[in-house]
C-alpha cells in the first residue's frame, strides 16, 4: 500500500457532520474499510449518501450519478488495494463519495468552489485518481494501458506485483465508439489485460432484463472459483478435441451465458461478461468483485451491474433528471435555491429562434450528443420529434451523420458544447468542410465556463475551424447578435457554417420576434468617439470578437474619462474577416487591440496575418488579447476572466502600455 498523507487533525475536525456518522467518521482511507464487514460496509454507505447529499446541499454538483454509484464505491475500495489497484471512473462526475473516502472528505465542501476540489477526477489532486476525467468513454481505453504497462514492468522486475485495474463506465458513456475501439483491442494485448476488469453501471438504459434472484444467483456462480475452475477444466478438455469440435464447445459456453444474461456481445470482444448484478445489494457486489479479483487467467472481465440514479434521496429519485446536476438545495425538501432571475441565456435564445425558422422550413434538423437539454435542444425535440437526432456520446457519428443530411437536400443543426466538438475534428475537415457541406454548427459553452473549470472551456474552437478553408465562422457580442445569426445560418447554404456562443446570460436586451439575415463576412463600428482621418496620437481601436464587447465598451468608457476616448468596433466573423473594417482601423489608429474569448492562435492571428500581408502591420501597434497559454481553474465566470486578463481593466491596460505609459501614470 502506498502511504498516504493523514489531514491535518485541525482540518478534520472542521467537517460539519463529523459525529453524526459512526461508521464514516472511522474511514479516513480505503485501508480503513478492509477489515469491516458487510453489514459495516452497508451501514457506510448509507451514511456516505446522507454526506453526500449534504456536500452537495451547500456546493451544487452532479448529485444523482454520484448517489447511484455509492455502494459500487464502497465495495470496490473495500475489496481491491487501492491507490496501487487502480479505479478510474469514466467522466469523474459521480465520484463524489469517492473523493470523501479517500481522504478528501475534510476538503469536500470546497467542490467546484474557487481553489477547492475538482468536480471531477484530477491527478494532480490525489493518487487515488489515477487518470483524469470530465469526458466520457476513455476509461477503458486508459485502464487498459495501465494494466499492460503493469504488466511489462512486472516481466522486467519480479518483485512487481501486477496490479488489477477497474474502469467503472456508464451506460451513456459506453455508446461512443471509443469503448468498443477499447474492449476490441483488449482481447489482443496479450496477458496485460487480464487483470482489466470493466464495469458497466447501468442505470439508465433497458440494456438487459431485469435483475432477479435467478440473474443474481448465476452472476455470483460464474463468478465463484468453483465455476471458474469447471470452466477451466471444461476448457483444457475441449483443447483436446478436433479443432471444429473445439470452436463449438467454446461457442457453446459464451452462447449458454449469453442467453441467460446478455452478455454475448462483450463474449464476443473478448470479455468475461458477469451479470447483471444489483448494483446496491452490498452482499452481493462484494462477494461478486472478491471472486474476480482472486480470480486467474480469466481474461478481461465486464461485470454489469443495475443501479438507481438519484438513488437514496427521494427528490431525487422522483425528479426527471433524477438531479444530474442541482443548485444548492434545501436537504429536507430538495428544493433547489435559485439565484435572482436574470436574462435570459445565450442557449434558450438559440433555442426559441431554432425553433422558429423550423416551424417555416421543415427541411431544418437538428442533431445532438446526448446534451439535449443543455443545448437547447429538448424543446425542438418536443416540437419536432421527427427531425431530432440524439445520437448518443457520439460526436464523431453526429457530425458525419449531419453531412450525409446535408447531401441530400435537408439543413442540419449540429449542436454541440465546443470542448465535445474537438473529439468529432476529424470528421468536421473530411465529412463536412472537404465536400463544403452546408451542415450548421451550433457550438455552446465558447470560451470560460465557470465551475466546471479547464475540461468543459471552449478555448479552441477558433482555432481548429479557423484554420480550415472555406468554413464561416460567427462570434455574437450579445443575445440580439446569437438570434441574427441563428436565421442567418438557417438561410446559409453555401458551406458549412460555426456560431460560437458562450454559457450563462445575455444583457437583456429586447428581442424581436424575428431574427435579421445578417450579411457574411461584415462587422461593425459600435462606438466612434472621434472621426479619425489618420494616425492620430493616442488614436486607440478595439477590435471585439464576441461577448467581450461589453468589456470592451466598459474600457472605452474609462479611457474617454481620461481624455482617450477609442473606436470600438464588433468583428462578428472570423472567416471571412472583414478585411475593409480591419484595414480601416489600422489606418485611422495608432494602436489596434483585439480582443477574444479563445486560445492564442485564433481571431487575433488572422487578423495579424492580414495586417503583414498588407504591410499594415508596420504602422500600426498591433495588440492581440486572447487567453493565456494555460488552463483556467475552476471558479466563477467573471474571477476567470480577470485571471485572464480578458477584462475592461486589463484592455484599459493593454492600450494604455501601447502607447508606452506605466502602470503609475495610467490615469494621471
Amino acid at each position: 500500500m502506498t502511504d498516504t498523507p493523514t489531514p491535518k487533525a485541525d482540518a478534520w475536525g472542521s467537517i460539519p457532520t463529523l459525529g453524526r456518522f459512526a461508521q464514516l467518521d472511522r474511514v479516513r482511507y480505503p485501508h480503513d474499510m478492509r477489515n469491516l464487514s458487510v453489514e459495516q460496509l452497508r451501514a457506510l454507505a448509507d451514511e456516505l449518501r446522507a454526506e453526500t447529499i449534504d456536500t452537495v446541499s451547500t456546493t451544487s454538483g452532479h448529485l444523482g450519478a454520484s448517489l447511484g454509484v455509492v455502494e459500487l464505491t464502497v465495495a470496490l475500495h473495500a475489496v481491491f488495494d487501492t491507490p496501487d489497484d487502480r479505479v478510474i471512473w469514466d467522466v469523474g462526475h459521480q465520484t463524489y463519495p469517492h473523493k470523501i473516502l479517500t481522504g478528501r472528505r475534510d476538503r469536500i465542501r470546497t467542490l467546484r468552489q474557487p481553489g477547492g476540489l475538482s468536480g471531477f477526477t484530477r491527478r494532480s489532486e490525489s493518487e487515488y485518481d489515477p487518470f483524469g476525467a470530465a469526458h466520457s468513454s476513455t476509461s477503458i481505453s486508459a485502464g487498459l494501458g495501465m494494466a499492460v504497462a503493469h504488466h511489462l514492468r512486472a516481466e522486467h522486475d519480479p518483485s512487481y506485483r501486477e496490479r488489477n485495474v477497474i474502469a467503472v463506465i456508464g451506460d451513456g458513456s459506453i455508446s461512443a465508439g471509443m469503448a468498443y475501439e477499447a474492449m476490441n483491442n483488449a482481447s489482443h494485448c496479450g496477458p496485460g489485460a487480464e487483470r482489466l476488469i470493466v464495469i458497466l453501471n447501468d442505470n439508465e438504459m433497458s440494456i438487459a432484463p431485469p435483475v432477479g434472484a435467478m440473474s443474481s444467483y448465476l452472476s455470483r456462480l460464474m463468478s465463484s472459483r468453483k465455476f471458474l475452475s469447471l470452466r477451466d477444466l471444461a476448457a483444457k478438455m475441449a483443447r483436446r478435441l478436433p479443432d471444429r469440435l473445439e470452436r463449438t464447445a467454446k461457442k457453446a459456453d459464451e452462447y449458454a451465458r449469453g442467453i441467460i444474461t446478455g452478455g454475448t456481445l462483450f463474449e464476443e470482444l473478448g470479455f468475461y461478461y458477469v451479470g447483471p448484478v444489483d448494483g446496491h445489494d452490498m452482499t452481493q457486489l462484494v462477494q461478486i468483485l472478491r471472486n474476480l479479483r482472486d480470480a486467474d487467467d480469466l481474461g478481461p472481465v465486464l461485470l454489469h451491474v443495475i443501479t438507481e440514479k438519484g438513488r437514496g434521496y427521494t427528490p431525487a429519485e422522483s425528479a426527471g433528471d433524477k438531479y444530474h446536476a442541482v443548485a444548492k438545495f434545501n436537504v429536507v425538501t430538495g428544493e433547489q435555491k435559485k439565484g435572482p432571475a436574470g436574462p435570459p441565456s445565450y442557449t434558450s435564445v438559440f433555442s426559441r429562434e431554432l425553433l422558429r425558422v423550423a416551424e417555416a422550413d421543415d427541411r431544418i434538423v437538428a442533431i445532438t450528443a446526448a446534451m439535449p437539454s443543455g443545448t437547447g435542444l429538448d424543446k425542438f425535440a418536443k416540437a419536432f420529434p421527427e427531425r431530432f437526432f440524439d445520437v448518443g456520446i457520439a460526436e464523431q457519428h453526429a457530425v458525419t451523420f449531419a453531412a450525409g443530411l446535408a447531401t441530400e437536400g435537408m439543413r442540419p443543426f449540429c449542436a454541440i458544447y465546443s470542448t465535445f466538438l474537438q473529439r468529432a475534428y476529424d470528421q468536421v475537415m473530411h465529412d463536412v468542410v472537404l465536400q463544403n457541406l452546408p451542415v450548421r454548427f451550433a457550438i455552446d459553452r465558447a470560451g470560460l465556463v465557470g465551475a466546471d473549470g479547464a475540461t468543459h472551456a471552449g478555448a479552441f474552437d477558433l482555432n481548429y475551424l479557423g484554420c480550415l478553408p472555406g468554413i464561416t465562422i460567427m462570434a455574437p457580442s450579445d443575445e440580439l447578435e446569437l438570434l441574427n445569426m441563428t436565421t442567418t445560418s438557417a438561410a446559409f447554404d453555401e458551406g458549412p457554417i460555426a456560431l460560437r456562443y458562450p454559457r450563462g446570460g445575455g444583457l437583456g436586451l429586447d428581442l424581436p420576434a424575428v431574427g435579421q439575415v445578417m450579411e457574411i463576412g461584415r462587422g461593425r463600428i459600435v462606438r466612434e468617439m472621434t472621426r479619425q482621418s489618420g494616425p492620430e496620437r493616442g488614436g486607440i481601436a478595439i477590435l471585439s470578437l464576441g461577448p467581450r464587447l461589453a468589456e470592451a465598451l466598459k474600457a472605452a468608457d474609462m479611457l474617454a474619462a481620461h481624455g482617450l476616448a477609442p473606436t470600438v468596433a464588433d468583428a462578428r466573423f472570423v472567416k471571412p474577416l472583414d478585411t475593409a473594417l480591419i484595414e480601416q482601423l489600422a489606418r485611422n489608429h495608432a494602436v489596434l487591440i483585439t480582443v477574444e474569448e479563445g486560445a492564442p492562435g485564433g481571431f487575433g492571428a488572422f487578423v495579424m496575418m492580414h495586417l503583414a500581408k498588407t504591410g499594415l502591420l508596420d504602422r500600426v501597434r498591433f495588440r492581440p488579447m486572447a487567453l493565456p497559454d494555460r488552463f483556467i481553474d475552476h471558479n466563477t465566470q467573471t474571477a476567470q476572466y480577470h485571471e485572464a486578463g480578458l477584462d475592461a481593466q486589463a484592455i484599459v491596460d493593454t492600450a494604455l502600455g501601447a502607447l508606452g505609459r506605466s502602470p503609475s501614470q495610467q490615469m494621471a
